[in-house]
């Protein structure tokens, strides 16, 4: 049995070694966007549950997620639903955002976000609440189960004229955003602010993820 890690020798070196967890790709190679590819995904992240832990039920996961490029023709779809108009792909972007449970309080942690987008000079469209399928879940994750949105900010008209000349400005500008708001409301005692926590902000990726096992990913979240 190993106490130690090996000395150093031939091509390998101990200063390299680290845990981690498991990561798994899948993408077309030109390029296209499909839902094939996102369930080719999940199927991958289910066959690494061997990299996650587990509570004592079971049910209750360390955490698994997935990262994607924004589904531009589904979030369309659902946010003409709420009656938010989305503006063309690169013009805006999408929050995946853990709220408070309360609705007071998770109301005022919404209020305090939006005033830091308006001050960030950029235009909040919106709010869509994430529908979930609490019953997978084993009782510790429920027991501390976040509210989860997701929130959609368009670019500014300053911002988008930069993006022909550089398009990470608008990237910059929500980071700027992100980095406030965690400051703000997550580390400046407002009541539920232990509950906030922004998954991904961004114009052109969203992860979707929580305290979940790998085979409960895709049926509490992605439907």
């Amino acid at each position: 049995m190993y106490t130690s890690l090996p000395p150093k020798q031939g091509l390998y070196d101990p200063w390299f070694e680290h845990d981690a967890c498991g990561l798994g790709v899948v993408a077309n190679i030109k390029g296209r966007k499909s839902n094939k590819i996102l369930r080719q995904a999940l199927v991958v992240l289910r066959n690494m549950d061997h990299r996650g832990g587990q509570g004592a039920d079971m049910n209750s996961g360390d955490g698994a997620g997935i990262l994607l490029q924004l589904p531009h023709t589904f979030l369309v779809k659902e946010c003409a639903k709420l009656d938010i108009e989305l503006p063309q792909p690169g013009h805006y972007a999408v929050g995946f955002m853990f709220l408070p449970p309360d609705v007071v309080e998770r109301e005022n942690t919404q209020r305090h976000f939006e005033k830091l987008v308006t001050a960030n000079g950029q235009e909040l469209l919106g709010w869509r609440n994430v529908p979930v399928d609490p019953e997978v879940l084993g009782e510790k994750s429920r027991q501390s189960q976040p509210f989860m949105a997701q929130v959609f900010i368009k670019a500014s008209p300053q911002v988008i004229d930069r993006l022909s000349i550089d398009d990470n400005a608008f990237e910059r500008q929500l980071y700027s955003i992100r980095r406030q708001a965690e400051n703000h409301i997550r580390y400046g005692r407002l009541r539920g602010g232990r509950y906030f926590y922004i998954a991904s902000l961004s114009s052109r990726t969203i992860v979707y993820k929580g305290m979940l096992t790998t085979e409960q990913l895709g049926s509490f979240l992605l439907r």
